[in-house]
């Protein structure tokens, strides 16, 4: 039975041929599905084809041609645009030329379009970024402020002074500024959210704790006394926190340490978990004796106070270092005068630059008077004057005025101390250095 085609099961063979869109033949039957050109310059040119896709770009006044695509390249509009604009069309220019002779026509403005209201000039576009929104948050501002108070020690009424209430409100007006009780209880806030963490520090620590005791004195004679606690977490870190300032009315007593060590014990819960306790303080044997009961009566497993220091390491050394210097007081002074007679005045120290060029001394050590109080200094300005020492043995021929300096017996005394005083330096160097290695660190 022969089946009948249908829409259904008929086989219909079609011969696909290929379009040309873009040929010159087909041009005028293919319709233009290019999207509407929006730019002012074709209200004053058309597009003309020329040639196997190429096409150019006409003026309508003064009919000259320009170029516009050649294949899939196409030139833009910024050339036409320039020649509309820019005075470039012989026939525009003759139109500018009579509309500026006429009497009835005023000047045209700089900057604007009077010179040819029918040309638009092109518009340039600027791919502006946007700027990240912050919302406005009053309670961090708050925050930050008694911050501010607490870091740099301000006083309390800086936020009624009327220039920072002017800087405030002109750098945010919605903020509505505080008061001296508003502050106060910040800066009490944050005390305690600080406090929070401390303590959860305190807490997951896996060993103990060292204190370290200091004293203040004001000038009303009460003292402050400064505990500062010192522990490694479980990652190994080390933590140095301000635990207290305790107020003595009577600093010293005794009893001042023992009632400062035992109110931060039981601020901090540490009862029981105190591995030592440094003092950096001058205390009778009376007052030692009370710490010592103390860490035995709160901390059993302390081995009954054994730990208990009398000054830190860095104190120590620098009452070793003073000691020296003290032992050789007449050598020290020498060399501090003649260090004070170069540098109080500029021409003795460039005549001593200049004989130090003369003699040919290899040290690039400065000369620099030092603060007494500071050892470190003490050692920095005998090390320096040591090595120019051949420098001051032959200023006094270049300055009659320059008085007898150190004899060379005296500068191989300083020579001797500065070579242990070196041990010291390196010394309280190595303590005071941004990191140091825990003891599971080993160097090779």
């Amino acid at each position: 039975m022969e089946t009948v085609p249908n829409e259904n099961n008929a086989l219909v063979n079609l011969d696909l041929q290929p379009v040309f869109l873009d040929s010159p033949n087909n041009m005028e039957a293919t319709p233009n599905k290019r999207r509407k050109k929006k730019s002012i310059v074709w209200e004053h040119f058309t597009i003309e084809n020329v040639g196997a896709g190429c096409r150019r770009a006409c003026c309508k006044q003064c009919k000259q041609s320009f170029a516009y695509s050649t294949g899939n390249k196409v030139a833009g509009t910024s050339h036409l645009k320039r020649h509309i604009a820019k005075g470039s069309c012989p026939v525009v220019l003759r139109n500018q030329e009579r509309d500026l002779s006429s009497p009835f026509s005023a000047p045209p403005k700089i900057g604007s379009n009077a010179m040819n209201p029918a040309i638009e000039p092109p518009k340039r576009r600027y791919r502006t970024a946007t700027a990240p929104f912050f919302a406005f948050d009053s309670d961090r501002c708050r925050h930050e402020i008694a911050r501010m108070i607490i870091m740099h020690d301000y006083p309390l009424h800086i936020v009624e002074h009327p220039g920072f209430m002017a800087f405030v409100q002109n750098l945010q007006p919605q903020f509505d500024m505080v008061n001296f009780s508003t502050v106060q209880g910040d800066c009490v806030a944050t005390y305690l959210r600080e406090k929070q963490s401390i303590q959860r520090l305190i807490e997951g620590m896996p060993g103990r704790i060292c204190l370290t005791l200091d004293l203040w004195n004001s000038c009303q004679t009460t003292g402050y006394v400064f505990v500062t606690g010192q522990f490694v977490d479980s990652d190994w870190k080390i933590h140095r926190k301000l635990l207290n300032v305790v107020m003595e009315p009577y600093p010293e007593s005794d009893s001042a340490f023992s009632h400062a060590v035992s109110s931060c014990l039981s601020d901090w819960n540490m009862e029981g978990r105190l591995f030592s306790l440094t003092v950096n303080q001058p205390l009778s044997e009376i007052g030692i004796d009370s710490l010592r009961g103390l860490l035995s009566e709160k901390n059993p497993n302390i081995l009954g106070g054994q730990l208990l220091l009398r000054n830190c390491l860095a104190r120590s050394l620098s009452g070793i270092a003073q000691e020296a210097l003290k032992a050789n007081h007449e050598t020290v002074k020498k060399v501090r005068d003649c260090v004070k007679y170069v540098k109080t005045s500029e021409s003795l120290e460039e005549k001593f630059l200049s004989l130090k060029q003369q003699l040919q001394v290899p040290s690039t050590k400065m000369l620099a008077l030092d603060d007494q109080t500071q050892w470190n200094t003490t050692y920095e300005m005998l090390l320096a004057a040591s090595e120019l020492k051949e420098v001051f043995s032959c200023l006094d021929t270049s300055d009659p005025d320059y008085s007898k300096g150190p004899t060379g017996e005296e500068w191989k005394l300083v020579e001797n101390l500065c070579t242990y005083l070196k041990l010291l330096f390196d010394t309280a160097i190595l303590l005071t250095a941004s990191s140091i290695p825990t003891t599971n660190t080993r160097n090779w």
